[in-house]
Formats: structure tokens, sequence, C-alpha cells
């Protein structure tokens, strides 16, 4: 039987349609039911429950025995990243979102590459969006050299939305890194200039780095399907300290409110402060709701945002365009003046602190894989808050008269971006 050229026009219409619709499905609309009930304050910060429902409702478990170093800047991040590659014995595990051609991406090449040819498991994961050099001289130098290295949904058209935003180094399974640095020369030096990024990133030692190689593992199964698994990967480890910590992670293939979740049980707990700072700041109206509340039961609230030296300008005037409700509310919304302003920290009450890769919007809420290193511990957290209230010596307050005072072309550019603040 022949099938007319017709009816094969229609066929190959009605699939090229439906496979669209399918992209366009899975990458712009989600089955999961939003929250969208307010989240009631039932107890505070240094409440023992609220340790019980981060460990029991998001995962993995609160453990102690931790250290934490925060590391400022390129200057202190980038060395002390390359000496823990430089010292490793057995295996490296490292996912990233950014990595641009430059000085620093051929830094951890020409390292990375080394090791492996010294009979180190190397493993590098980067996002297929957020790496500039796929064909570039530093990931040829990787594979040559033969570490194993895949980039993070480079041919999956139906997921080309969902993007990996981890930032993650793990070496023997023993120490670890976490933050918000991407491998990049704007990340390079002391923040001294608006061509080099404000950021802080993280060393950690303990048994919280198990759950930081897990947080890995769990993308590395999805790209390449293979479990690394052994002494090598998951080693024995010791107490290193005495910071109760969890490696929080989130995906919108596995609980995509789970990130947003935790931001929303964190601040309705609040008694005292909130501390945030992050590089791209658009609350929903749930979270919006949320920080107001904890206002209005007497919380100082700061925000910490980039100025004018910003990477993505429509996600600024998205992010004003909707700050309108918290400058009402009371909340004090600061914009860093001398660089890109590229933290992702929340202090709450000088107690519970969360810092890692998620930014403050609706894409690391519920679009990207995200992971954050979540501490409970007073001392920690005051060492943070100092760190962020220096940071406000270089800040200028942002008011509600500097909202209204925006431009008429900020306005309209605002509300258009606005528009589009479920992908932002």
């Amino acid at each position: 039987m022949q099938i007319s050229r017709e009816k094969l026009a229609t066929i190959g219409l009605t699939a090229g349609v439906s496979a669209l619709l399918t992209v366009f499905i899975r990458n712009f609309i989600s089955g999961e039911k939003k929250i969208k009930h307010r989240i009631a304050q039932r107890y505070g910060i240094a409440d023992p429950q609220f340790e019980r429902a981060m460990s029991q409702l998001l995962g993995p478990p609160i453990i102690g025995g931790n250290q934490v170093v925060p590391l400022q800047n390129g200057r202190q991040i980038f060395p002390a990243m390359l000496d823990a590659i430089d010292k490793a014995e057995r295996t490296i595990t490292f996912e990233t979102f950014i990595y641009w051609s430059g000085e620093v991406a051929d830094r951890f090449a020409d390292l990375l590459a080394a090791k492996a040819k010294a009979g180190i498991k190397v493993h590098v994961l980067i996002d297929a969006v957020g790496c500039n050099c796929v064909n570039g001289q530093a990931i040829r130098k990787m594979v040559d050299a033969g570490v194993e290295l895949e980039l993070y949904h480079m041919t999956s058209f139906a997921r080309v939305n969902h993007r990996t935003h981890r930032k993650l180094l793990v070496v023997d399974g023993k120490v670890g890194f976490t933050g918000g640095v991407g491998i990049a020369d704007h990340w390079d030096g002391d923040a001294t200039d608006p061509d080099h990024f404000r950021d802080t990133q993280y060393r950690v030692e303990g048994p919280v780095v198990a759950q930081m190689q897990a947080a890995f593992l769990d993308n590395w199964m999805k790209t390449r399907a293979v479990v690394l698994h052994g002494e090598s990967y998951f080693p024995a480890l010791q107490d290193a300290g005495n910071l109760h910590c969890q490696m929080f992670k989130s995906s919108p293939m596995e609980g995509s409110e789970s990130a947003r979740l935790m931001y929303l049980l964190s601040i309705a707990a609040a008694e005292r402060s909130i501390q945030i700072g992050n590089a791209y700041f658009l609350p929903d109206d749930l979270t919006t709701q949320t920080l107001l509340e904890s206002v209005e039961r007497g919380v100082k609230v700061d925000v910490l945002l980039p100025g004018r030296t910003i990477d993505s300008p429509t996600e600024r005037v998205a992010s004003r365009h909707r700050l309108r409700r918290l400058l009402e509310g009371g909340v004090r919304v600061h914009e860093y003046q001398p660089t890109m302003y590229h933290c992702k920290c929340m202090m709450i009450d000088e107690h519970w602190t969360s810092v890692g890769s998620a930014n403050f919007d609706n894409r690391s809420f519920r679009i990207n894989d995200e992971a954050n290193l979540n501490v409970i511990d007073p001392e920690f957290t005051a060492q943070e808050v100092e760190v962020f209230k220096r940071d406000l010596q270089q800040a200028r307050e942002f008011t509600i008269q500097d909202w209204h005072q925006r431009s008429t072309t900020e306005k309209i550019a605002g509300s258009a971006a606005a528009l589009l603040r479920s992908q932002l």
C-alpha cells in the first residue's frame, strides 16, 4: 500500500509538532505541584526540631565532626583548590557550571591532565552550556591525558533547559570544595576591579565530604551511567572539627521544590536576623511573603546584591522591579559597588549558614541542579556574618525612594524581564 505525499507530509508535521511540544513541556512545564501555602513558624533556628526538620524533610542528615574553611576570592580560592588537586593520591571528582577558556582554565586543565597521566583517577563533569570551550585546547588536553570528562546534557535536546549549576571538587574522598566560584579568569585576583568577581569558596573536611561525593556521583551516574564506589571514593572519614553540616542537593528530576523548601523553612524559623547575599535575587510571591512575615516578627533582614557591575543585566532589572513589596515591608537591600558580587550565602540568627551554588531565584529553586553546604554553628555563622558586614561597607543601600526614581527605560525593561522570571 502506497502512502500519498500529502499523508507523509501530515505524518511528518504531526511528528515534528509532537517532538517540539514534548521538548517544551519537559523543559518549561513541571508536572509537580508547587508549595503555595505559607510556612508557619513553629520553632526557631536553635531549636533541635529545626535540625531534625532539615535532616529528615530534606536530607541527607546533618552530621557532626566537620571543619569548614572559607576562602575569599580567587587569590585564596584557586591556590587552595589546585594544591588539593596536586596532593591527590587516588581520585579526583570535579563538577562545575562555568569553565571558560583562559589562564585559570588552563591551570586546572594542566594539573588535572598531569594527575591523570600519573595514574590518579580523574572524573570531570562540566555543564555543556556553562563551558565555552567544548572543543578547546583545555578540554582536549584533559581528555588526551586520560581524564574521564563529561559534558552535562550536551546532546539532550529534551533537557536543554536543565543545567547542573553545582560547584564541587572532592579529592581522595577526604577533602571537598564548594561555593559559587566558576573556573574562569573573572574569578581570579582579589575582587579589586570590575573585571574580577567577589566570591567565596569553602574547603571542607570531615564526614560531610562523603555527602559532597554523593552529590557529584548523582550527576555522574546520570551522565556516564557508571557507579564510582569503594575505598578510593568513600574512605572512612574521621572527625576533622566540631561543625554540624549537611551537603544539600536539589534537581528538577528528583524533588525540584527541595531548594525552595530549604530556604522557606530557614526563613520561617528566623527570630532575630537574616542576612542574604546573592548574585541573582528574584524571590517568588511565597518567598517574598515569608520574608515579610519575618520582618513583622521583628527580624532584621538585609539583602546584599550586585550593583551596576553584573554579568546578567536582565536579571538585575527584573530583580529591582520585584523589590517593591520587600522595601515597603522593611527589608533592607544593598548593592555591592566595587565589582560583580557573586557570593551565595544566607545566615540566620547567627546560628545557621547556607552557602554553595544556589541563587535566590526560580532557576535555582526549580530548574537547575544545585548543591549547598548547610552549617549549624554559632561561631562559624558569626564569622560569616562579619564577612557579610565587611561587604556591606562597600555597598550602597537601595531604598524605596530609589525604586520609584528608576529611569523610565529601566522600569519598562524591568516589567518586561519580570515576565520571564520563571526562567531567571
